[in-house]
């Protein structure tokens, strides 16, 4: 690996100068010169600072990412009851990533689970149907072409009281469908 060659290209991505990274980690110029032509080595404690400053892990930043898969597709999914609906995980293992999508469908009369409070975010997008969205004492109906955004530190459930079938995409992050 290239270790400069990366950090170069990492610097590019957040729009800063040699000097800027430099001041940020307390070292010259010329050094992040040379170690982004590869003429030197950083130690190991040098490269943490230099990669905290950039906002990259080091896990990031020598993670395989040419393996990564980016597109997925029907075969990837699997599905999981949901309440009285179904869940379609569309992307298989994203409890490893910071957002976990599915698509969530319920039938008439249905309901999810009770999503109990946990840290982290909601987004859905209603696809199909209206439903419901009972979130403490409060209720929301939202209906196919509506989003919703919820703080997950509140208790919730997505009901289908309509006659209609009702798909959501539904995202969460941290992951923890």
């Amino acid at each position: 690996m290239e270790i400069g060659k990366k950090i170069k290209q990492i610097r590019l991505q957040r729009s800063l100068t040699q000097e800027e990274l430099a001041d940020r980690c307390e070292l010259t110029k010329g050094y992040i010169s040379q170690l982004e032509n590869d003429l030197c080595s950083p130690s190991i404690a040098t490269l943490v600072d230099i990669l905290e400053c950039l906002g990259v892990s080091l896990k990031e930043f020598f993670a395989d990412n040419e393996n990564e898969k980016v597109v997925f597709s029907q075969e990837d999914y699997f599905q999981s009851a949901n309440g009285d609906g179904t869940s379609i995980w569309l992307v298989p293992n994203s409890q490893k990533n910071e957002m976990e999508p599915i698509i969530l469908t319920l039938p008439a009369s249905g309901s999810s689970v009770v999503r109990e409070p946990f840290e982290g975010q909601e987004f859905g997008y209603v696809l199909q149907g209206k439903i419901k969205i009972v979130c403490e004492k409060r209720t929301y109906t939202v209906k196919k072409g509506e989003a919703f955004y919820l703080d997950g530190k509140r208790q919730h459930q997505l009901i289908n009281s309509y006659k209609d079938q009702a798909k959501v995409l539904w995202v969460t992050t941290p992951s923890n469908f």
